[in-house]
């Protein structure tokens, strides 16, 4: 995860090297080689994900150097890389803050026995229903057709069942460490709140759009609020890119690992364009699209 463009590009390596200082351990050591169990442990994860997204984002600025945004935004552990983009924390803190997020969240699933499961081909009101029914949540609205539910693990096996029972055609059970954006993760947020504490915050200086509210942050003081309610809330994506899109944004750019957010918006609105930046193939062809 983001080997190659360390390897092409200069200030790549310098951004990772930056990282390792910041955290005091070899996080692009296991961004580049694993091993993948060790990638995947959510204290790992999360800052390696904000890191390859950070890496991309600077890359790209350096790359085009007239290209301007009007807003950011990102799916939950996203949403502090959008912050950071838009000036609201520094990042270095933006990294540290988002490994102790991972880290508290990684105690809250040690702590209780919770899944996730995807919901596919069933709409929202059904899938409340389904919810309500089995005892879990709706964790994430990414897109029609799409949804995803989360809450103790038996109870997720019950809520599979029922979707599917209303006519979902899948419900698939995802391989999480746990409920993520559930009451289960409520462990995790007065520790994160403390974090976010310790670190200098400010208004952000382009709208951010909010997972919570799907609006944009505000001050600091309400952001840093609702990073901490965001733990345990649902993400309402589709609601944010709808409001994007009203506002009359047409082109987004997905920048870091994966192309899951593309997959989303051709559910949402086929016609806005998509780019991304994952590597450097990737890179060079979001490049390409802009200088048409």
């Amino acid at each position: 995860m983001g080997k190659d463009l360390a390897e092409k590009f200069p200030v790549a390596q310098a951004w990772f090297d930056r990282a390792n200082a910041a955290l005091g351990y070899d996080l692009a050591k296991v961004c580049f080689e694993g091993p993948e169990a060790d990638l995947t442990k959510t204290e790992n994860a999360q800052p390696g994900i904000f890191l390859v997204s950070w890496v991309a984002f600077q890359l790209l600025k350096e790359q085009v150097p007239a290209l301007t945004f009007e807003a950011t935004a990102g799916l939950s552990l996203g949403e502090f890389t959008a912050l950071t983009a838009a000036g609201a924390l520094s990042f270095e803190d933006g990294l540290r803050v988002v490994r102790q997020r991972g880290k508290f969240m990684q105690e809250a699933c040690d702590a209780t026995k919770g899944g996730m499961a995807a919901i596919i081909g069933l709409d929202e009101a059904p899938t409340r229903e389904v919810c309500a029914a089995a005892g879990v949540v709706l964790a994430n609205l990414n897109c029609p057709g799409q949804l995803v539910i989360s809450g103790a693990a038996e109870k997720i096996t019950k809520a599979c069942e029922l979707a599917k029972a209303k006519g979902a055609k899948r419900a698939l059970p995802l391989p999480v460490a746990g409920a993520y954006h559930s009451p289960l993760m409520a462990s995790a947020q007065p520790k994160l709140a403390a974090e976010l504490a310790k670190v200098n915050l400010i208004s952000p200086g382009w709208p951010v759009i909010s997972n919570v509210t799907a609006q944009a942050h505000g001050s600091a003081l309400e952001f840093s609020a609702r990073l901490v309610e965001q733990v345990c809330a649902a993400v309402l994506w589709e609601t944010s890119m709808r409001g994007l899109l009203a506002q009359g944004f047409t082109r987004f750019i997905e920048l870091g690992p994966g192309t899951a957010l593309s997959g989303f918006m051709k559910r949402i609105d086929k016609s806005a364009q998509m780019l991304n930046v994952a590597d450097a193939a990737s890179l060079e062809a979001t490049i390409k699209a802009l200088s048409i």
